[in-house]
């Protein structure tokens, strides 16, 4: 598999430039496949080909001859599922054997994050494509808790005393480059979690030990957590996403952690202490 072609989407990202560097790293030959050719990484053995989400002419163009996909979900959108489906039909029709697919923990037709819902009908496309498939379904991710704290010191949402097992995107990108570039994954589906499921009062506590100030969790009902973002005039779709992020994990959606970091990469998940403090891999 190590001769194999792997195209990369998303190589502009936070993760999708993660999982680009590990396997440069490796020594692996990829394509990394984006909008705009000036943004993308200059990485060895990465050629870089110019085609978006769903552009099916350009797509076949940028995957001709590529054996594995790396197929990070698009930008949350009103049309994501639609170029998703796109995408995956013109990398079939490009001759395409794999995909990996970056999905979320709980993905299911009636799930509390509508999110989550767009991974499963994308997922169920997938299985329906007739090529290789992988799909990795991502907690969510630990980089962003900090970014929950309003400029008050105060995480604000509807997650009640529910517990995330959130999980740090270098994991998810370690995790990719193994199943990308090793066999014996094909029709397998990986729960990406951390090592613990924590509340949002936790996480409050943890942060203000990391930032030595205080942090405090003030929970939300849904129609608080509505009128409260009401003020970023953003489409309904996208506050419909924030505001059942956070019921998902009152829910208990969210809870469930897996050994499955650890298992495909041989190192512990890591953990909101370790991210904050930058004690990943110490001691």
């Amino acid at each position: 598999m190590s001769g194999d072609l792997i195209g990369v989407t998303g190589s502009t990202g936070q993760l999708g430039s993660r999982i680009a560097r590990l396997l440069a790293d490796a020594g692996v030959r990829q394509r990394l496949l984006v909008r705009d050719a000036g943004r993308a990484p200059d990485l060895p053995n990465a050629e870089v080909a110019t085609a978006a989400y769903g552009e099916h002419s350009a797509l076949l163009d940028a995957l001709d001859g590529v054996h594995t996909l790396m197929l990070l979900s698009a930008t949350e959108s009103a049309d994501r599922v639609s170029l998703h489906k796109a995408t995956i039909d013109a990398a079939v029709a490009a001759g395409v054997q794999r995909i990996v697919y970056t999905s979320f923990a709980g993905a299911a037709p009636g799930a509390t994050f509508t999110f989550a819902r767009d991974h499963w009908h994308t997922e169920q496309h997938l299985r329906a494509a007739g090529v290789d498939f992988t799909f990795l379904r991502d907690n969510l991710y630990l980089d962003f808790v900090p970014g929950f704290v309003a400029e008050d010191g105060a995480i604000r949402g509807p997650a009640g005393d529910g517990r995330v097992a959130a999980v740090a995107r270098d994991d998810v990108a370690a995790v990719a480059a193994h199943v990308l570039t090793t066999e014996g994954h094909g029709g397998a589906t990986y729960d990406l979690t951390g090592p613990t499921a924590f509340t949002l009062a936790e996480a409050a506590a943890v942060l203000s030990a990391a930032w030595g100030r205080p942090v405090r969790y003030e929970p939300e009902t849904l129609d608080e957590a509505y009128r409260s973002r009401e003020s970023f005039d953003a489409p309904a779709w996208e506050v419909a996403g924030w505001v059942t992020s956070y019921a998902a994990i009152a829910s208990g959606e969210l809870s469930h952690t897996s050994t499955a970091v650890a298992d495909l990469t041989g190192r512990a998940p890591i953990s909101l202490e370790q991210l904050l403090t930058g004690t990943v891999g110490a001691g």
